[in-house]
């Protein structure tokens, strides 16, 4: 391990940084810095369209591929270039806006027209748009990440959809399921949210100061202000946000983190009950060589992974849940408590994609102990206590669940127990013929049929 990363206050930056090796040109300070050039140069293209416009001619190809250049070239030089910028100017867009400058005069067709560069923009104009970007690409990764779980979930749900297990409802032995269809439970569940997450559109504003486009009117008052601002704002795939203040009030990012953490807790739901099933022993974990499950005792093998993933699914939703809290007030026009704030969406899709790297890692490891399912529902009985009631019903037979629980509540009953009373009991002998051939094993409704129902929408 390099001494950078035992240095560092962030396990995601230290411990876990392999793991999220896919966000760090996404959601770092670097990447801030890249999507503001992003913004500041599109903007410059886009007013260089323009006809009204006298002072900034066209663009032509030549310039424009320059331009092009400076983003998909942008690097980690270009960054420290910047950082070094706002150590003098104490502004972390304006140092942006100085650096482009200087690429400008780099260049002789484009030297004349530096001051087009962020031209009626307020700061927020840039970094509104920085951040829906930033967390456009950012979610792309998580939802790869994802779609790596549910392919998973979906293929243990098939896998599983035949193999009996006994429910527990309040911890309590309850009427059988298949191991499948509780895995096709949270397939339902995520596949939902993760629709909710697609559907998704970040908004966007780039009006000035205030919203009101005052220093655009006074140097172009010919010019549609609204609709150059929303043809730009859409070009970058965002909905155009009509009415802010100097800030986007960051309503649809909200919502996002929002969905964020509903999925979370679906998938902190999956970890404590994969970790149950394995404390009971329904599923083993593959042994990989080399790896300690204890310090002191060496039978172990730990499911870690699910608590890793519980723990830093947890974490994410900590982040997620103040920024989505916190980012939608500003004082009167403009406060900045929501900039440092927003500084943290980096480290909440970091922690989200740890908990799917370990939740994936988890269920890659998973294999299902048949003999312990049945030994649990052979020893079950009373679970069919309940199909036995339902048929005293269907035939009109008053009192059937008190007779029920007269012979179950709060003790184990036996096999035998049961065929005794079903033989005793004053139905047609269609009836007692079904119930007796009934084991807790087969007692699973439509559950392997449920287990394989698995529509992605």
């Amino acid at each position: 391990m390099k001494i950078e990363k035992l240095l560092s206050i962030s396990p995601l930056d230290g411990r876990y940084s392999d793991s999220v090796a896919d966000l760090r040109g996404i959601a770092s300070e670097y990447g801030l810095i890249r999507y503001r050039v992003i913004v500041e140069i599109k903007w410059f293209i886009h007013l260089s369209k323009n006809s009204k416009i006298k002072e900034l001619p066209s663009l032509n190809i030549k310039d424009t591929l320059y331009l092009n250049d400076l983003i998909d070239n942008f690097n980690i030089k270009d960054a420290k270039k910047i950082k070094s910028i706002e150590s003098r100017t104490n502004h972390d867009v304006k140092a942006v806006e100085y650096f482009l400058k200087e690429k400008f005069k780099l260049n002789k067709n484009l030297a004349p027209y530096t001051e087009f560069i962020h031209f009626a923009c307020t700061s927020e104009d840039i970094n509104n748009l920085a951040y829906a970007l930033m967390i456009k690409d950012a979610s792309m990764i998580t939802k790869k990440s994802l779609k790596l779980i549910t392919n998973r979930i979906k293929f243990l749900s098939k896998q599983y959809s035949n193999n009996p297990m006994l429910s527990r409802t309040h911890g309590q032995s309850a009427s059988p399921t298949t191991m499948g269809k509780e895995f096709a439970n949270f397939f339902h569940r995520i596949k939902k949210l993760e629709n909710e997450i697609n559907r998704h559109v970040m908004s966007g504003k780039i009006n000035g100061a205030v919203g009101n486009y005052n220093a655009h009117m006074v140097a172009y008052p010919q010019i549609n202000w609204e609709v150059v601002a929303k043809s730009f704002v859409n070009n970058l795939k965002l909905d155009f946000n009509k009415h802010t203040t100097q800030v986007e009030p960051k309503d649809t990012i909200a919502l996002l983190l929002g969905d964020y953490v509903k999925l979370n807790n679906i998938l902190i739901d999956l970890c404590r009950d994969i970790w149950g099933y394995i404390s009971l022993g329904y599923f083993s974990q593959q042994l990989k060589e080399g790896e300690v499950g204890s310090s002191t005792m060496p039978h172990k093998v730990n499911p870690i992974d699910f608590e890793n993933a519980e723990g830093n699914f947890g974490i994410a939703n900590a982040i997620l849940t103040h920024i989505s809290n916190t980012v939608t007030i500003s004082r009167w026009q403009r406060d900045l408590t929501d900039s440092t704030i927003m500084r943290n969406i980096g480290s909440s899709f970091g922690y989200i994609n740890l908990a799917l790297y370990s939740l994936l890692k988890g269920l890659n490891k998973l294999e299902i102990n048949k003999i312990k399912l049945k030994q649990d529902l052979d020893d079950s009985w009373e679970v069919l206590t309940e199909a036995v009631q339902t048929v005293i019903r269907k035939n009109n037979i008053p009192n059937g669940y008190e007779l029920m629980k007269k012979l179950s509540r709060g003790k184990k009953i036996s096999r035998e127990d049961l065929a005794k009373f079903i033989d005793e009991m004053d139905v047609p002998y269609s009836d007692k013929q079904n119930l007796s051939k009934l084991t807790p094993s087969l007692y699973i409704g439509l559950a392997a049929k449920l287990a394989k129902d698995l529509k992605d929408s």
